[in-house]
């Protein structure tokens, strides 16, 4: 039984993969493209690949043999997610803040005791990372590790976050070690300031200035932000003032107009009963 689970979650994590694939850079991939990313065997990938035609998560284009998302994918879980996301917004902050500054833009999440890459925005200027496929979404790191993970923390409530840290210094690799009074300061600066500059972790060598996204549910944080390599040329301030004033503008933009209901519920249930 052990085995069966063991396959489902991998299964599992082969679909997020896939959907994770496509980008600007990448708006369709075929067979040999998701072989070689992730380095899986040509026939189980056909095949998985093929069975989300099916479900109608992937569009294969049968000239060219490639697959594409659906709009089902993207459309997938949307009608539960806070309104910054469900309406879009969220994607047109992140053109915005993509194309006035020619910077990598990173959504991150919390899952447990890691920071997630929950999107990722590729920008003009490239980084060194250690990892095969780069900065990519879907990538996790310890929350310890990188800025935005302090900033993703400093949302959590104490004393329980105190008990974050003391457990994530205890399951740190003798390299990763750290001292849990400095580590819970840094995180309740981040608290305090409402941001958070620093390394971006996730095996690069760049930076992050992040700022926590408004409105999201108890316990689910989102933080967005520019990740760069550091230069003479980048000044986070500047770029925190850009983040807080592109996130300030999409909050308050305006709500759209009531909608009068087409038919009424009421009426019709009254005409029904004396009809």
């Amino acid at each position: 039984m052990a085995q069966v689970e063991s396959n489902k979650a991998k299964i599992a994590k082969r679909v997020i993969e896939v959907l994770e694939f496509f980008d600007e850079d990448h708006p369709q991939a075929t067979v040999m493209d998701i072989v070689r990313r992730f380095d899986r065997p040509q026939s189980s990938t056909s095949e998985l690949l093929s069975s989300l035609v099916d479900l109608g998560l992937l569009h294969k284009d049968p000239c060219s043999r490639s697959y594409s998302p659906t709009p089902r994918a993207a459309m997938l879980g949307a009608a539960v997610q806070p309104k910054l996301v469900r309406d879009g917004a969220l994607t047109g902050l992140i053109d915005r803040l993509s194309a006035q500054t020619g910077l990598g833009v990173a959504v991150f999440g919390m899952v447990g005791l890691k920071a997630q890459v929950f999107n990722w925005r590729v920008g003009k200027r490239t980084f060194r990372t250690a990892g095969p496929a780069g900065f990519c979404g879907g990538q996790q790191d310890h929350l310890s590790d990188s800025a935005a993970g302090w900033l993703l923390l400093s949302t959590i409530a104490q004393p329980r976050r105190d008990g974050m840290i003391r457990r994530l210094n205890a399951e740190a690799s003798a390299d990763r070690k750290f001292l849990p009074t400095e580590m819970a300061a840094q995180v309740q600066a981040c608290r305090d300031h409402g941001f958070a500059t620093g390394k971006a972790g996730f095996g690069s060598i760049a930076d992050v200035t992040a700022v926590l996204l408004p409105n999201m549910p108890d316990g689910q944080p989102l933080a967005i932000g520019f990740v760069y390599e550091p230069s003479d040329q980048i000044d986070a301030d500047s770029l925190l003032r850009t983040l807080n004033e592109a996130v300030r503008r999409c909050v308050e933009e305006p709500a759209p107009a009531p909608v009068s209901p087409l038919f009424d519920a009421s009426r019709q249930t009254m005409e029904a009963k004396h009809g």
